[in-house]
């Protein structure tokens, strides 16, 4: 097996460790005592998880509804399942979330609410509070990432304009006993900021909302209805979303059940069943991706032989550009470019949601020859990398990752052979 197969076996397995169906069969009993259970879910891996809770609980489920990214199904019998829009969230995902409320509101005491969870959840169930409209909410969300806002941030305002996230499917849901699955997508598996924490406490207020809008200097360029709502809010005119020690959780349960760390060890495992003594480097990667991506080729160069190199996490790219590509396709047509003619060093990161960036592609593998070869097809390495237009290149190369929808969504591997 060539250094580059083996890359693509260490990335199959780590997507094989973070198989939803399994993760979620392994905390669900056919015996449990609930004669009637809701099941609800939001994200991308809402129907493989569907299906596992379908195959456990069988007759037990009474009704159910999960929403998914277009192409992320699953065949399934007592659950319903719906496609809405992601990253941009659409009328599919508002329709949808009202859907989920709704199911939510009709639990019983004596039921079990089901919630499996997601990567993408957050964009796959937009909530506005009237008057706020599914407009204006997306105008508040582009303002704050173009003033650089920060997860944590974003979080906190989107959470305060909705009717679904911070915890408030939690509280529609109330009396029913609510536990949640949840598949993170987020460094250290924070509940709240998971698809906007919509049955786990919400740490943040009003206030903190409108701080962040002053903050970031986005105050006066909000739209109307939803600087009133906010300061509203603030006033105490209308309910905060709740808290820690809150009755709303007195019956919720909330579980992480699988996570990077999970697919990177998973990946490390592998690498060593081949013959390669793996180093896991981290399991929260953050930086710029073309940054790290120097940074890590330097770090693999000193390597010796028939060692790997893992990494977890989530890079960020910097957009100037107009061309087509992902954070992990950036992060290996940066590493291509400083890869050396005798460097035995093959380089793989990918998405295990599928999806890197606007793009068909989970990511792409590099090694030695992969400039020459894409500059043989007429690209130009540099210009795109310049351009952000590392898919176009990767692809010219034939190296680009292809795995269509993996149904699961746990961050992004990095896998780095030193042949």
């Amino acid at each position: 097996m060539t250094p580059r197969e083996a890359a693509r076996a260490i990335w199959q397995a780590a997507l094989a460790a973070g198989d939803p169906a399994a993760l979620v069969r392994s905390h669900l009993r056919p015996d449990s005592g609930w004669k009637r259970v809701l099941v609800l879910g939001c994200g991308k891996a809402g129907g493989a998880m569907a299906r596992a809770a379908e195959e456990v609980l069988g007759d037990r489920i009474a009704e159910g509804f999960v929403v998914v990214k277009d192409g992320y199904t699953a065949p399934l019998e007592r659950v319903r399942l719906a496609e809405a829009g992601h990253p941009v969230p659409d009328e599919r995902g508002l329709a949808a979330s009202q859907r989920l409320l709704a199911l939510a509101r009709s639990a019983r005491e004596d039921d079990l609410v089901l919630f499996l969870v997601s990567g993408g959840g957050s964009a796959l169930t937009p909530a506005p509070t009237p008057p706020v409209t599914l407009a204006e909410k997306q105008d508040v969300t582009r303002l704050l990432l173009a003033a650089g806002a920060p997860i944590e941030e974003l979080n906190a305002v989107r959470k305060h304009l909705s009717a679904f996230k911070g915890g408030q499917l939690a509280r529609a849901a109330q009396p029913a006993t609510v536990l949640t699955l949840a598949l993170s997508d987020v460094i250290g598996d924070p509940l709240d900021v998971i698809a906007s924490g919509p049955t786990a406490p919400d740490p943040t207020t009003f206030a903190d909302a409108l701080a962040v809008l002053q903050r970031r200097g986005v105050g006066y360029l909000v739209p109307d209805a939803v600087r009133a709502r906010l300061e509203a809010g603030a006033r105490g005119e209308v309910p905060e979303t709740p808290k820690p020690g809150d009755p709303a959780f007195e019956r919720v349960t909330n579980l992480v059940i699988g996570n990077n760390a999970l697919v990177v060890d998973a990946a490390a495992a592998e690498a060593r069943r081949r013959g390669y003594r793996a180093e896991v480097l981290t399991r929260g990667l953050q930086g710029e991706a073309r940054e790290v991506a120097r940074e890590l080729v330097a770090r693999a160069r000193t390597l010796p032989p028939r060692a790997c190199l893992i990494a977890g996490g989530e890079t960020t790219v910097t957009v100037g550009g107009r061309g087509r590509g992902g954070r992990c396709q950036e992060f290996v047509l940066a590493a291509a470019l400083e890869l050396r003619p005798d460097d035995r060093v093959v380089v793989l990161a990918a998405g295990t949601d599928g999806t890197d960036g606007p793009t068909d592609a989970a990511g792409a593998v590099a090694d030695a020859e992969t400039i020459a070869r894409g500059e043989r097809a007429g690209r130009a390495a540099r210009a795109a990398l310049d351009d952000n237009d590392a898919s176009t290149f990767l692809s010219a190369a034939g190296d680009l990752v292809v795995s269509g929808p993996t149904n699961t969504n746990l961050l992004d591997l990095y896998v780095l052979l030193r042949d």
